[in-house]
């Protein structure tokens, strides 16, 4: 079992907030992204991989207007009103990351052995100009993230990962690290799936991820929501 930093979630209140937040913090402005119709979503991406993170990616996500979820509640939750109340009063946050896996049922039931729940395995698809991107990720009924969004969610892609598609942004991940009260039970997790580049920390729940960016050296940090 091996996972990596597949991506960070960067949640809005509005897409038109996300890409403006990304150009005043970050000095670029995000790519092309999509709609996830079984969540009501939409996202930009920005490419922030290096050597350390050969795929990495930013996405910047809301809740798409006048489009509703599918089933249960939205990913990474962004149903839930203290994280939506906060992006409203605060603006744009990273909420959360994803790690990609070889085979995310198999990831899902080292979880389970550690006493963790990640959820369910769901199928998800968006159109792009390229064409159908196809994967599948762990959802939760509740849409919770898990240990205030440290713990991430899992993801197989299926024949075409979305950073093919995406030019040198400018912007690159440094480091990702996560803090938490219960980092025994964070580290246990991140071990039984073989997580890299993710340093675990016990303190008050936080994760930070740091980008050089053309704006200089940037932390965002998540501070708990």
């Amino acid at each position: 079992m091996a996972a990596r930093v597949d991506h960070l979630v960067v949640g809005a209140a509005s897409l038109e907030q996300g890409l403006a937040w990304a150009e005043a913090t970050l000095g670029v402005m995000p790519g092309p992204g999509g709609e996830h119709p079984l969540m009501g979503t939409h996202n930009r991406l920005l490419r922030i991989a290096t050597v350390d993170y050969p795929r990495a990616y930013l996405e910047i996500i809301s809740v798409q207007p006048g489009k509703s979820q599918q089933q249960g509640k939205r990913w990474f939750d962004l149903d839930a009103e203290a994280v939506r109340d906060t992006l409203r009063r605060s603006g744009p946050r990273l909420l959360h990351f994803v790690a990609g896996v070889p085979d995310v049922r198999a990831a899902v039931a080292a979880l389970q052995g550690v006493g963790v729940d990640r959820g369910a395995v769901v199928q998800a698809s968006r159109m792009t100009a390229r064409g159908l991107l196809e994967w599948q990720i762990t959802v939760r009924p509740d849409g919770q993230r898990l240990l205030d969004g440290t713990l991430p969610t899992l993801i197989e892609w299926g024949g075409t990962h979305p950073a093919a598609a995406m030019g040198e942004s400018g912007v690159t991940l440094h480091t990702l690290a996560a803090r938490h009260p219960q980092a025994a039970q964070l580290r246990a997790a991140a071990e039984a799936i073989g997580l890299e580049r993710v340093q675990v920390k016990e303190g008050a729940a936080n994760l930070c991820a740091t980008l050089d960016t053309p704006r200089g050296r940037v932390q965002l940090e998540s501070e708990g929501l």
